[in-house]
């Protein structure tokens, strides 16, 4: 079985992220996520607070921390795509690399899941029902590009290295721990 990370020990000092790489991503971050995460909650609530959900203040406070969680898991999926993957998110300028560091050893989807507690975390602080209706559809698109598209094309693009990846690594529900092969890259030295 191939090592899913064993290409950044191939990678040459000058394999570095193109400003293209990087404009795109930007571009592609506040067109897709920033309408997903900012301007469609915005526009479903015009972020005025309802009462708390389920009647009790401590979904706001789950809500808050939802959303602190969230967010750094996202810059890491969007950094990760520019620095080991040496592309972007968008369908249209694919990574060159499969990306598996960081927060994708534990799931293969830490993007999608970071954008759905953003949300989620929204909803809880707003108190706001159509917030929690409008993650869940949002959910069930991800569901539905993933299954239907991406696993595909990755299948494609990555063979066996996706293959092996995809075996070790659930698709949504993240390890419970960094795992025996995490602890192995780490004592070789590689980023996570």
């Amino acid at each position: 079985m191939s090592d899913p990370v064993a290409h950044r020990a191939t990678r040459s000092p000058s394999d570095r992220p193109s400003w293209t790489v990087i404009l795109g991503t930007i571009a592609f971050v506040l067109t897709v996520p920033g309408t997903v995460v900012v301007l469609a909650p915005y526009w479903l609530t015009g972020w005025r607070a309802g009462p708390p959900l389920f009647g009790t203040r401590l979904t706001r406070w789950l809500g808050g921390v939802l959303f602190l969680v969230g967010l750094p898991v996202f810059v890491d999926f969007v950094v990760r795509f520019v620095r080991e993957g040496l592309g972007t998110p968008a369908p249209i300028a694919p990574t060159r690399h499969l990306v598996v560091g960081g927060p994708y050893r534990l799931v293969r989807n830490p993007g999608y899941l970071a954008v759905l507690a953003l949300l989620i975390g929204q909803a809880l602080v707003l108190g706001r029902t159509s917030l929690l209706v409008y993650a869940a559809a949002v959910a069930v698109g991800f569901h539905a590009f993933v299954v239907l598209y991406e696993e595909p094309t990755l299948r494609r693009t990555f063979g066996t290295e996706f293959e092996a990846y995809s075996r070790t690594t659930p698709r949504w529900i993240p390890r419970l721990s960094w795992g025996r092969r995490a602890l192995e890259d780490r004592g070789r030295g590689s980023a996570s």
